[in-house]
């Protein structure tokens, strides 16, 4: 082997795993986070989790994708720790379909059409459709696909390569005496153990391994042990990425290891049992693509078949293993930490999938913004420590939510992303930080109440209908900003502003009808500092509202500006804001 050779190969290694990594990324994009959602939806029949763990790796190209997919699924409590471990074991299935394509490779004829069907036959054209595709189309999904074609394609002159470069190892002794080396089946698990726990990819190590077989070299009795531990080599990226994870999150990674682990010590003390009897012929044979590929299929089905009846043993090794906690039950049981579990760092690796989970935390930050609000409102004029506790909890409560949620989008923005979802990231910074200040409002609020409560102080009766009507107001234009925000609703969003300012002829009459009580001296000084307060608060509420209708609205009509839309009175602005005048009148002064 040549030092050009040398070269040769470790190029051709190279190109290989970067085209799986492209050949990874555009499918992941053109799945744009559904694999993950129909992974959401699990049925609880096995059989079922086996199949559709096989149908979305096979589809990824990566059982480790795939597995680390479910660790945050479960880490987020969004399935079962039981749904997992079917899911799991298909994924080692479905990772077999590699290999398949890969043997491909090996197609030797002088036939035209059977020689069309070695991948190398066909890449030029695909790489060629790609980068049309990447380079001249303007929509995301095409250029996806592009990238889908141009890292098949990479892949495969990168196989080819290295299965080029290899051939002059036949002619090396020391090549030869290392493989016979390696039939023995605990050296040769430890080679693909190690070989396949560097490159974090069973389906690659496999591939190198189909590589090396043209050399006519490597020996069933060598592939054999190392396709066994390839496939517990790959358990390390699910281990690796479940530190950090919620107790169920690491025991999904656990539960991947022990399949790999107990399955390949049945396979192997079954097959070499056997083997010691009848002495199968064709372990001396030179191993060749194609034949890795069955023994890797083979293993895989042998081990889901024998396995899947017993998955609850599997459950409860990984239980006994990682065993529950009192401190995490209570841990668990708060709505808040549920919540926060769905920004898991895992979901990263699908960006879209990712940003989805990020829009129901918003949800649920919404939910816990409308209900401090609710809260400070009805503390007004009854004000007891249990309400006040209650309301500044819930403040803190949206400060965390607004720190976890900010520092996953920051994460999030440095992925790749389309130009639309990215610039709903930016949509999302905006929702959040008017909902934090909704939250530092309702604070103020229930201060105030508190405030009137210990000195003794309290409205009159018009201040208290005047009051009623004013926050009636308020609960609406919450309700219906926090509906649309929910539902991404452009054009109901429209109604807001309307409503806003509605809300600001309220709260300047509120103004106006005090100071007159307090140069009548139907007020007291000290009631009407406090009732400025919450006028002042009530009325930046209203404004915030404002500013997430107005994002809203901006990410259905890309050319609408914020000052353009406020700056709108046209016929069914006025309609609106006469409409909500009518319903919120104030009541008449005595």
């Amino acid at each position: 082997m040549t030092f050009f050779d040398f070269l040769s190969l470790i190029g051709g290694l190279a190109l290989f795993l970067y085209g799986m990594e492209v050949l990874g990324e555009g499918l992941s994009k053109v799945a744009g986070g559904k694999l993950e959602k129909i992974l959401e939806k699990l049925t609880s029949n096995p059989i079922k989790a086996v199949l559709l763990g096989a149908g979305v790796t096979a589809i990824v190209q990566s059982s480790s994708a795939t597995t680390v997919m479910v660790i945050g699924l479960v880490n987020s409590n969004m399935i079962k720790l039981q749904q997992a471990v079917g899911v799991i074991m298909g994924a080692n299935i479905g990772t077999t379909i590699t290999s398949w394509i890969l043997s491909l490779t090996g197609i030797k004829s002088d036939n035209f059409f059977i020689t069309m069907l070695k991948p190398t036959s066909f890449s030029p054209i695909i790489a060629l459709i790609g980068v049309c595709l990447v380079m001249f189309s303007s929509k995301e999904r095409k250029k996806s696909i592009g990238s889908i074609l141009i890292g098949f394609a990479i892949l495969m002159y990168g196989m080819d390569a290295m299965s080029s470069s290899v051939e002059p190892l036949s002619e090396i002794p020391e090549f030869k005496n290392l493989f016979i080396m390696f039939q023995n089946p605990i050296l040769g698990m430890i080679v693909g153990v190690v070989l396949t726990s560097i490159i974090q990819s069973s389906s690659a190590s496999v591939g190198i391994l189909q590589a090396l077989c043209m050399t006519g070299l490597v020996p069933y009795a060598s592939a054999v042990p190392i396709i066994m531990g390839q496939n517990i080599g790959t358990c390390v990226t699910a281990l690796l990425s479940s530190i950090g994870t919620g107790k169920n999150g690491r025991r999904a990674a656990l539960i991947h290891l022990y399949f790999n682990l107990i399955g390949t010590i049945l396979f192997m003390v079954a097959f070499y049992s056997i083997n010691s009897i009848v002495h199968f012929s064709f372990m001396q044979e030179s191993a060749t693509a194609v034949g890795i590929a069955v023994i890797h299929s083979a293993f895989n089905l042998t081990a889901t078949i024998i396995l899947l009846p017993f998955s609850n043993i599997l459950l409860k090794l990984a239980t006994t293993t990682i065993p529950e906690t009192e401190d995490e039950e209570n841990i668990e049981a708060g709505k808040l930490q549920e919540s926060l579990r769905l920004l898991d760092d895992l979901f990263l690796e699908t960006p879209i999938f990712a940003l989805d989970q990020c829009k129901i935390v918003v949800n649920s930050m919404s939910e816990l913004t409308k209900k401090c609000l609710f809260k400070a409102i009805d503390s007004i004029g009854d004000c007891t420590e249990s309400k006040y506790e209650k309301v500044k909890q819930l403040e803190k409560d949206s400060d965390t939510y607004d720190d976890a949620i900010s520092a996953y989008l920051i994460k999030l923005s440095t992925k790749d992303l389309p130009d639309e979802d990215r610039k709903y990231i930016n949509t999302l910074f905006h929702i959040i930080g008017n909902f934090e200040r909704i939250s530092d409002h309702a604070y103020n609020i229930v201060q105030s109440a508190k405030s009137m409560q210990d000195k003794g102080l309290y409205l009159s009766d018009i201040a208290k209908q005047e009051l009623d009507v004013y926050t009636k107001a308020i609960r609406d234009i919450i309700e219906k900003t926090f509906l649309y925000c929910k539902n991404t609703d452009y054009e109901k969003s429209r109604e807001i502003e309307p409503l806003e300012e509605v809300i600001d002829v309220l709260s300047e009459e509120l103004k106006n009808r005090h100071i007159q009580r307090l140069i009548d001296n139907k007020c007291s000084v000290e009631v009407g500092f406090v009732w400025s307060d919450l006028i002042t608060d009530f009325e930046r509420i209203a404004d915030h509202c404002s500013n997430i209708a107005i994002t809203i609205v901006e990410v259905g009509e890309n050319d609408l500006l914020a000052h353009t839309f406020k700056k709108e009175k046209d016929e069914k602005f006025m309609s609106r804001f006469n409409a909500y005048k009518q319903e919120y009148i104030l009541p008449e002064e005595a």
